[in-house]
């Protein structure tokens, strides 16, 4: 199989004024609605606090939730480019255009329980996020639909912990997103800060993670780092998150090890 070169045709960022698979009408706006939001915003930047602050842990503020909803709907760009079925609007009698904002919303909201404590931080979520969708939610759609709206999101919020299981695409997307977020900026406040735990270490040793059309999957993830010790990061938590996702068929993932200055432990993994 024939690898994409470097920085060609990778997808690592959703554009507005971009043409995708799938109609981003309302998407558009409501992402504009939600960029502007000062409630959000100022989640976003709060429940960085407990993580990093407090806790010495990976960033989870504004600059992690960013990267996340950029994979998920670079994602989901690729899964409906590749036919892949989303069920989660679909079963609820909702139109295609709400499967992205679904992941979009999900994508934004899945950490801010952080406020309240980063251990057990899914389960804050629910009730934190349920009352901010009540209130942007309304703004789009009627009152039943919100109500089904609500749910999707919710639902995709709880799956990102490896606990819970996905029921739907949509939710699987905002699993596997949520692990690629590891590039060494990712951990830069802790690392700064003298953090030097697993999570930091092998998160400073990913140079860069891209997405790809794939030939034998919808999705190709391609992940280049510096040293073995990015081997944590592919194996133990993007392993972890892509089993159990439903999207285990449609993604590939090649990890590479790019540095050749030192002896190479490992060359390339693929999962």
């Amino acid at each position: 199989m024939n690898e994409p070169d470097p920085g060609t045709d990778s997808k690592r960022v959703y554009d507005p004024a971009e043409e995708h698979e799938f109609p981003d009408e309302k998407l558009n706006a409501i992402l504009e609605f939600v960029d502007e939001d000062e409630e959000i915003t100022t989640y976003l930047e709060a429940q960085n606090i407990n993580a990093v602050d407090r806790m010495q842990y990976n960033d989870h503020g504004t600059k992690h939730i960013e990267i996340v909803r950029n994979r998920a709907l670079c994602l989901y760009d690729l899964l409906k480019a590749g036919d892949v079925d989303f069920n989660g609007a679909r079963q609820q009698g909702l139109d295609e255009e709400d499967e992205s904002v679904i992941i979009a919303l999900a994508a934004t909201l899945h950490d801010v329980g952080h406020v309240v404590h980063r251990d057990e931080h899914v389960y804050y979520s629910i009730p934190l996020a349920a009352d901010i969708l009540d209130r942007v939610l309304a703004e789009f759609y009627d009152l039943p639909d919100v109500v089904r709206m609500k749910g999707e999101v919710l639902h995709a919020i709880l799956c990102h912990h490896t606990a819970e299981t996905p029921l739907t695409t949509e939710a699987g997307i905002i699993r596997v997103a949520d692990a690629l977020d590891m590039e060494s900026g990712r951990s830069r406040i802790p690392y700064e800060h003298g953090g030097r735990g697993i999570n930091t270490l092998s998160s400073q040793a990913i140079k860069r993670v891209s997405l790809y059309e794939g030939e034998t999957s919808p999705v190709m993830v391609e992940i280049a780092m510096t040293n073995a010790a990015g081997v944590y990061q592919v194996d133990n938590l993007l392993k972890a998150k892509l089993r159990g996702s439903g999207l285990e068929d449609d993604i590939r993932i090649v990890a590479v090890n790019t540095n050749e200055n030192h002896e190479q432990l490992v060359e390339r993994i693929e999962l």
